[in-house]
């Protein structure tokens, strides 16, 4: 897959800034400049390679730290912009992409919508269950199995109903909380991605 005949290289003499945002938060991770041979390498290695403008040499991001951003799928998480002189790249950092040890480039601080929350917490729900570290809840109740999981949720479904009718607005926030977190839970054990779930909700609507 070679799309550069449609990338205009020209405007900054063989150059065009790519935007690298996280593909799970949508927070903007960074701004760097690609040529045509960083471009296809990016393709070509799923991770994100840029063209050092100091070092005058291909840079891919995490050679040296091991912190790449990597692309999961390169049809839909590159995107070429209106003019055909910028891109928007979709990646999953393997670590800090700043230099000083941020998240991001433009600092930890940046506002971001609650809802992409839960995709963080899916995210970090999938890697408990992937690592199983030591003095985990949610390692707990990966290592207890399938039935555990749908009684927390049960359990959890009947706290919300009781707090819905009984008790105040705090305690159902709380409850809800509870609940949705166990449900997250059981997705990731019937490795079920939380976008599968959204993308059902958007058809519906």
């Amino acid at each position: 897959m070679k799309p550069t005949n449609k990338l205009n290289f020209e405007k900054l003499d063989g150059l065009i800034p790519a935007i690298v945002q996280d593909s799970s938060t949508m927070q903007v991770l960074m701004l760097g400049f690609m040529n045509k041979e960083a471009y296809e390498q990016t393709i070509e290695t799923k991770k994100v390679t840029f063209w050092s403008r100091t070092k005058k040499r291909l840079w891919q991001k995490g050679e040296t730290s091991g912190d790449y951003l990597e692309i999961l799928d390169i049809k839909t998480d590159i995107k070429i912009d209106c003019d055909n002189d910028t891109l928007l790249i979709l990646a999953k950092p393997q670590g800090p992409t700043c230099h000083k040890g941020s998240a991001s480039c433009f600092g930890e601080k940046i506002p971001r919508e609650n809802t992409f929350f839960l995709k963080e917490l899916a995210n970090l729900i999938k890697d408990r269950k992937e690592k199983r570290p030591e003095n985990s809840y949610t390692t707990t109740l990966f290592e207890k199995g399938l039935n555990e999981i749908v009684n927390k949720v049960g359990e959890e479904s009947t706290e919300v109903i009781v707090a819905a009718l009984n008790e105040t607005k705090q305690r159902l926030i709380e409850e809800s909380g509870d609940l949705l977190y166990h449900l997250i839970v059981l997705l990731a054990e019937k490795d079920i991605e939380l976008d599968k779930v959204i993308e059902e909700l958007r058809g519906r609507s």
